[in-house]
């Protein structure tokens, strides 16, 4: 493990110690979906209804933002979405861990996940929040800013502000910002929440494991980010409707790949 040095409100240090990341190849996200898979197959009555709740809180959120006429919020909430989703499949990866030791599996499993470390998941949570609010205050800004036709019809809103190349610096800035944002978020939370309901940690000590974890397997974890991007943005163009099979797998997924970055504590 690694070892660092904190101090503590009598100026005394306290040794620091952070799980040890193990190297892993370009084959092992691919092998985290397999595994993700095969944990679905065995528990779908648990994880699928998991999926249907996206696909239901998706559509909500695109009915709302429709009604009230907010069409440039799509995107913005679709990359919440992303930045959002490590806490989201918090039963997931207890399904996961439950099947690994061969343990009864419950519809509560949100619940007992987070109940093995609440406060520290719920603070990675908070934090995440805060981030995703962050970004959408600084796209609306943006948008606000570059772009010049805030009165679009739904029908004609993605062919105007993504594909009429009238509109190219705002689509470079705002995905620039959005990118930075959601490569940091990444690195703070990879394998976060499932390392805090397998050990009683502090959410500090595991968001550095983290970032940690993509500093030393950078290549591979930046294709574990693809590999997710794509899944998700497939399911999106399905209107949501793939977010049934895609979240259970990516959940159940992350818990392998918690797996294979961690050493298991001696």
């Amino acid at each position: 493990m690694n070892e660092t040095t904190v101090f503590n409100d009598a100026e005394d240090i306290i040794p620091v110690i952070l799980p040890k990341i193990k190297k892993i190849s370009l084959d092992d996200p691919w092998k985290w979906l397999a595994l993700g898979w095969q944990d679905m197959k065995v528990a779908p009555y648990f994880s699928v209804p998991y999926g249907c709740a996206f696909v239901l809180v998706s559509f909500l959120i695109l009915w709302g933002i429709i009604d009230g006429g907010m069409f440039f919020l799509f995107p913005l909430l679709t990359t919440g979405f992303f930045l959002s989703a490590p806490i989201l499949g918090i039963g997931l990866y207890g399904i996961s861990r439950s099947i690994e030791k061969q343990e009864k599996i419950e519809f509560c499993q949100i619940k007992k996940s987070w109940l093995s470390n609440p406060v520290h998941i719920s603070a990675v949570g908070l934090i995440l929040m805060m981030i995703m609010l962050f970004w959408m205050f600084a796209a609306i800004l943006v948008f606000v800013i570059f772009f010049n036709n805030p009165t679009l019809n739904w029908e004609y809103f993605f062919t105007e502000v993504f594909f009429s190349g009238e509109n190219n610096l705002f689509l470079g800035v705002g995905i620039a910002i959005g990118g930075l944002i959601a490569l940091f978020t990444f690195s703070i939370s990879v394998i976060t929440v499932p390392l805090l309901m397998d050990r009683q940690i502090d959410f500090m000590t595991a968001m550095r494991t983290s970032v940690n974890a993509v500093k030393e397997n950078p290549k591979a974890l930046l294709l574990w980010a693809y590999l997710i991007a794509v899944m998700v943005g497939i399911s999106f163009l399905t209107y949501f409707i793939g977010l049934a099979i895609a979240m259970p797998v990516i959940g159940h997924a992350t818990w392998h790949a918690y797996r294979d970055l961690v050493e298991e504590e001696c």
